[in-house]
C-alpha cells in the first residue's frame, strides 16, 4: 500500500503469513477473525485519520492524543487490553543526527506504528518480520519485537559517529600547534551525547517491564527476544557513561588550556612592561624640576643616559626571554 494520507501501510496476517493488504475501514472486521492481527504502518498522520483508527482498535482518546501531539518521552503505559509505547528515533544523516519519535499500540491481534519526525522507514522491518512466519505466528509481540530491535540498532551508528568526532577532537586539544578553543565544540559534542543517551536510557525500563509483565499481549517465548534488545541497549548506555566522563575530562584539560594562554599573555605584557619601566624611570627623573643637576651641563650626558637604558633593556630583555616570559 502506497502512503497516502499518512497511511503507510495496513496488512493482515494470519498464522504469521500476510494475506493481504487491506483497507481502513475492514480493520474492525478483520480483527474478528481467529489467529489473525493487522499490522498499520502511520507516518505523520491527521487528527482525522488518528481519529478513525482510534475507532477501528478501540484505542484510548489519550494515548491518541499523545500520539497526534508528539514531542513525548520514551514510555509505556497500559490503556486496558492495549499497550501504548514512546520510543525516541535516532538516525544519521549526512553527519549529523537527527531525532524523531515513533509511537506503538499494541494489543492481542493488531500493531500500529505512528512515526513523526526524522526516522527510517519500517520496510526492512517487516521484511525482517514476514521472512520468519513461524515468529510471526506468535503475534504482534514478535513484530514489536522486530520494530524496537530496529530502532535501537539505529543507536549504535550514532553512538559511532559520536566517539569518532570526540577522537578528532581530542586529537586536536592535545595538538602542540592547536591553539583553538575546544570548549564550544566539546559543549555540542555533549549535547548530542545527553539527546541519544535521553532516547536510549528509558528503553531499559520499557524492555524490563515488557520481559515481567503484559503476558497476555505478549507470550512469554517472545520475552526472550525483549532481554536481546536489553543487552543492546545497556552497550549503548555504557558506552554513552564513559564517554560523558571523557568529555568533562576533555572540557577541564580545555578550560585549563585556556587559562595557560591567558597567563602567556599576562607573562609577555608584564615582560614587555618591565623593558618598559627602565627608561620611563630616567625619563621622569630628568622631567622633575631639579636647580642643580650636574649631568644636564655635561656635553656627554644624553650619549651616556641613552647608552645606559639601551643596555639595561638589552639585559632586562635577555633575561626575560631566557625565563619564557617574551
Amino acid at each position: 500500500m502506497n502512503q497516502t494520507n499518512g497511511v503507510v501501510n495496513c496488512s493482515a496476517y494470519k498464522n504469521g503469513v500476510k494475506i493481504g493488504d487491506i483497507q481502513l475501514d475492514d480493520i474492525s472486521d478483520v480483527l474478528q477473525q481467529k489467529d489473525v492481527f493487522v499490522w498499520v504502518g502511520l507516518f505523520e498522520p491527521g487528527d482525522a485519520l488518528l481519529r478513525k483508527l482510534q475507532v477501528e482498535f478501540g484505542l484510548h482518546e489519550l494515548a491518541i492524543e499523545d500520539a497526534h501531539k508528539a514531542h513525548q518521552r520514551p514510555k509505556i503505559e497500559e490503556y486496558g487490553e492495549t499497550l501504548f509505547l514512546v520510543l525516541q528515533t535516532a538516525t544519521l544523516e549526512n553527519a549529523t543526527i537527527a531525532f524523531g519519535e515513533t509511537h506503538i499500540f499494541l494489543g492481542k491481534n493488531f500493531l500500529l506504528t505512528v512515526r513523526h519526525g526524522a526516522s527510517a522507514s519500517f520496510a526492512k522491518v517487516r521484511e525482517r518480520a514476514e521472512s520468519m512466519p513461524e515468529r510471526l505466528a506468535r503475534g504482534p509481540g514478535f513484530a514489536l519485537y522486530a520494530l524496537i530491535d530496529f530502532v535501537v540498532d539505529q543507536y549504535q551508528p550514532c553512538m559511532d559517529h559520536l566517539q569518532s568526532q570526540f577522537r578528532s577532537l581530542e586529537e586536536r586539544l592535545f595538538s602542540p600547534a592547536s591553539d583553538e578553543d575546544a570548549l564550544q565544540n566539546f559543549y555540542r559534542l555533549k549535547n548530542e551525547l545527553l539527546a541519544l543517551q535521553a532516547a536510549a536510557v528509558p528503553l531499559i525500563e520499557i524492555c524490563t517491564q515488557l520481559l515481567r509483565f503484559h503476558e497476555d499481549i505478549i507470550p512469554r517465548e517472545s520475552r526472550v527476544y525483549f532481554r536481546d534488545i536489553l543487552d543492546h541497549v545497556s552497550r549503548v548506555t555504557q558506552a554513552a557513561d564513559r564517554m560523558r566522563e571523557m568529555i568533562n575530562a576533555a572540557m577541564q584539560v580545555a578550560l585549563a588550556q585556556v587559562t595557560i594562554r591567558q597567563n602567556e599573555v599576562v607573562k609577555r605584557l608584564a615582560g614587555w612592561g618591565a623593558m618598559v619601566a627602565v627608561p620611563t624611570m630616567v625619563f621622569s627623573l630628568y622631567g622633575m624640576n631639579f636647580r642643580h643637576m650636574p649631568e644636564l651641563q655635561w656635553e656627554w650626558s644624553y650619549p651616556v643616559v641613552m647608552a645606559i637604558i639601551a643596555g639595561a633593556s638589552i639585559v632586562l630583555y635577555r633575561r626575560l626571554k631566557r625565563a619564557g616570559w617574551l
